[in-house]
């Protein structure tokens, strides 16, 4: 122990003699860390702003449907009333600290019509309370209102559809569909009001009216799906697993965000495999930086080292104050990072990065609208991970320099100059 204290106080003494260099060194670690966890928190906050836009224009972070419905969506393949309540009832038992919102749907592929033309269209009947609270549709109105209880003959179409059929908030339209007795339904709708998205496929074809009217148009008692919002998507597959344990796998089907929104999972993937890119030449940087600084030390202290060996210090010894020195940067470099990109992160972004003058207007990314302001989020995980790494590299360009140390030969070290 007392010759373990005397290494580091050699090790230490040696970073302040050089203390230019250890401040290079060090500042260059803790910006690398700092720019690491600006870069994953505003990657975490988009990709959670992404998921959140995404489920609430589509079938929610889980979603509960009978077996084949995905695949056919027919409203052969539905919910009876007794696998609903059933749904409804695991749903509400699970694992989340903070209950789920639930909408049940009953949904089909139809055809919405006027004097102007006919388009196809995806008609979904909603509990206009609970929707409104789910949906980011009732966000986005630009005329007229989004459906009320109440309603019954009311319908909440896209601006797509709106233009291309012709009408405006109170003009009347069909809706047409099969209905669950297999004939051909028309229903006679009053347009409550106009919304858009800025993703075009949503804003010319989705409509939404009440459930009422959905189920005595269409002749079903049950639901097509439930669709759950979470807290946080994080949550997706301990609620899937829930639902599934607490209900027979044969009746119903329970799929998280990823299978029911595939092609946003799929950009995600690949926005995250962009960051890990940057993240690894931002690692390779800090490394190379590291390596110099201490293998240069190592170079320029080659008549200090020998005579260290000649006064006693065995090979191992003089490498492991070298190690020291890179673990004492590390570490000090390490905090001073955190707290520099928190404080970035906080005093910053924390009303949002604004990329508007970047994009165009209604970008879209993985099929959802991309929101220009980015919103950090801190999560523990990421930054510990930050962290972890940034000191494995620290440790792993310390190494070299250490071993190379111990290799010094101490008669041909006090001969340089």
């Amino acid at each position: 122990m007392v010759r373990f204290r005397t290494l580091a106080w050699l090790a230490l003494r040696n970073l302040g003699r050089e203390l230019r260099r250890s401040a290079l060194t060090a500042a260059a670690m803790a910006i690398g860390l700092a720019l690491l966890i600006l870069s994953r928190t505003l990657a975490d906050g988009a990709h959670e702003d992404w998921i959140d836009s995404g489920v609430r224009l589509g079938a929610g972070h889980v979603t509960i449907n009978a077996p084949g419905h995905r695949d056919s969506e027919s409203l052969d393949d539905r919910l009876t009333a007794a696998q609903l309540q059933a749904s409804l009832a695991a749903v509400a038992d699970g694992p989340t600290p903070d209950p789920p919102l639930a909408s049940v749907r009953v949904s089909t592929r139809g055809l919405a019509s006027s004097p102007e033309g006919a388009l196809p269209a995806w008609i979904v009947g909603v509990d206009p309370a609970v929707e409104l609270a789910f949906s980011r549709l009732g966000e986005e109105v630009v005329d007229g209102r989004y459906l009320e209880d109440g309603d019954r003959l009311h319908a909440y179409i896209g601006e797509g559809m709106a233009e291309r059929l012709g009408v405006r908030t109170r003009s009347r339209m069909v809706l047409t569909a099969q209905a669950a007795s297999g004939d051909i339904e028309g229903q006679l709708v009053r347009v409550a009001g106009i919304y858009r998205t800025g993703v075009e496929a949503l804003d010319q074809s989705l409509v939404h009216i009440p459930l009422g009217t959905a189920r005595s148009w269409l002749g079903v008692e049950g639901a097509t799906s439930v669709a759950v919002l979470l807290a946080h998507s994080s949550y997706t597959d301990e609620v899937v697993e829930g639902v599934r344990d607490s209900a027979d796998p044969a009746d119903i089907e329970v799929v998280g965000w990823p299978d029911t929104h595939p092609d946003l999972y799929s950009a995600l993937k690949l926005d995250d495999g962009g960051d890990w890119a940057f993240h690894f030449i931002l690692f390779a940087i800090v490394a190379l930086a590291i390596l110099n600084a201490v293998f240069m030390s190592v170079l320029h202290r080659q008549r200090e080292m020998g005579l260290l060996r000649a006064l006693g210090l065995s090979g191992r010894e003089t490498g492991l104050v070298v190690l020291i020195e890179g673990i004492l940067l590390t570490l000090a470099s390490g905090i001073v990072g955190v707290v520099l990109g928190l404080a970035v992160v906080w005093f910053f972004f924390r009303d949002g990065l604004d990329l508007s003058g970047l994009w165009p207007q209604d970008f879209n990314f993985g099929g959802v609208a991309f929101d220009p302001v980015l919103y950090p989020v801190i999560e523990v995980k990421h930054v510990v991970q930050s962290v972890i790494m940034t000191v494995a590299i620290g440790l792993s360009a310390s190494a070299y320099p250490a071993w190379q140390a111990g290799r010094l030969d101490p008669a041909e070290s006090v001969k340089v100059e």
